[in-house]
């Protein structure tokens, strides 16, 4: 935690912040630390899932007050995705203090978005604190077709981008992504002892349905379930490790979504799943790879009943585009899908080393 390399930038000035259950700085909040710091915090902005306590996956966020500070609580999720004129009036500085896992649908950095292009609109200057990011050793997947643009999806780039989220809030601000391609003040106070090498277990559950470690690595090649009539787990006590149909021959596993904290209505609730049991990937070396694998939502399209029924409108947003669901339906390998990503990858490669601040 860095907080004398940008004390200096925020002593005296009026502060917003944008955090949540991760934005912790050993055992204490970002924001009680920053308080007893003597930093005038003045508002606090949070994600989807909420600020100090989750909520579910879409649910409405409610805006109100910390009970804890009494600080004014600005919900960044529903309606109300980008801080207004109002919000930001007589704010100096915008901190963003998020952890990302890396994933293009993973809706924090599309959060991020809306604050850099809310910042510049109104002349605030936005400071991001870096953390690392636990799918940053590798970027893999195709690139969004912006046709396709939406809040699980807002950039040109793949399913896995391999970028810290200050090294992400650079390039979006520096590609011109933002309205008009207006540019932020941004400034980013970098993470120690961090590499794109490094593997970095998440000390905090980022959002309710990635309580570990596993869930995190299989995150990036299972959401794709998330666009198809299966279950990825969620009511369970192991969402985003298994997947499952009722309609999926029965292969010696299966599971009953339940209503629970975090997914109060699940997919399928009630109903018993038959699928594919990935809980223990990490310890049978399935992940952390540094790729995004397609072979299970290639294998349960292929063993799904009713193949119209398989996807939903849904899943071409999560792809970013039809391709993807058109190469699975087409009969198209992993292997083949993959070489079709290349071109693109290449591109991204040269374009991301240009935002990178670690080696």
């Amino acid at each position: 935690y860095r907080i004398d390399k940008y004390k200096s930038l925020i002593e005296g000035k009026t502060v917003a912040i944008v955090a949540n259950q991760t934005s912790m700085v050993g055992k204490s909040h970002l924001v009680d630390t920053l308080l007893v710091n003597g930093i005038q915090v003045k508002a606090i902005f949070s994600p989807e899932h909420g600020f100090r306590n989750m909520a579910d996956a879409g649910e409405k966020i409610e805006s109100g007050k910390d009970p804890k500070t009494g600080i004014p609580l600005i919900s960044l999720y529903g309606s109300h995705l980008k801080p207004t004129a109002e919000d930001l009036s007589g704010i100096d500085y915008v901190i963003f203090d998020i952890q990302d896992v890396g994933a293009r649908f993973y809706t924090y950095i599309s959060t991020l978005h809306y604050v850099l292009e809310a910042c510049a609109e109104n002349n605030v200057k936005c400071l991001i604190l870096d953390r690392p990011n636990p799918n940053g050793f590798y970027f893999d997947g195709n690139i969004l077709d912006t046709a396709y643009s939406s809040f699980v999806g807002m950039h040109p780039v793949p399913i896995v981008h391999g970028m810290t989220i200050g090294e992400y809030g650079r390039m979006v601000n520096g590609e011109g992504w933002l309205k008009g391609g207006i540019r932020c003040d941004l400034e980013v106070i970098p993470c120690q002892n961090y590499t794109h090498a490094t593997y970095y277990t998440l000390p905090v559950k980022p959002s309710p349905n990635l309580p570990n470690q596993n869930s995190v690595y299989l995150y990036p090649s299972i959401c794709f379930f998330e666009g198809t009539n299966l279950s990825l787990g969620r009511g369970t006590s192991f969402p985003f490790q298994v997947y499952g149909s009722p309609l999926l021959p029965d292969k010696g596993f299966s599971f009953t979504p339940a209503s629970v904290p975090g997914a109060k209505n699940p997919p399928l609730l009630g109903e018993k799943c038959y699928g594919t049991d990935l809980r223990g990937a990490i310890e049978n070396g399935i992940v952390p790879k540094p790729e995004v694998n397609l072979e299970w939502v290639i294998a349960a399209y292929n063993d799904f009943p009713d193949k119209e029924k398989f996807f939903t409108s849904y899943f071409e947003k999560l792809a970013g585009g039809t391709t993807l669901r058109e190469q699975i339906q087409s009969g198209m390998t992993a292997q083949q899908i993959r070489e079709s990503w290349k071109p693109g990858l290449e591109k991204f490669g040269k374009l991301r080393a240009k935002y990178l601040l670690y080696n």
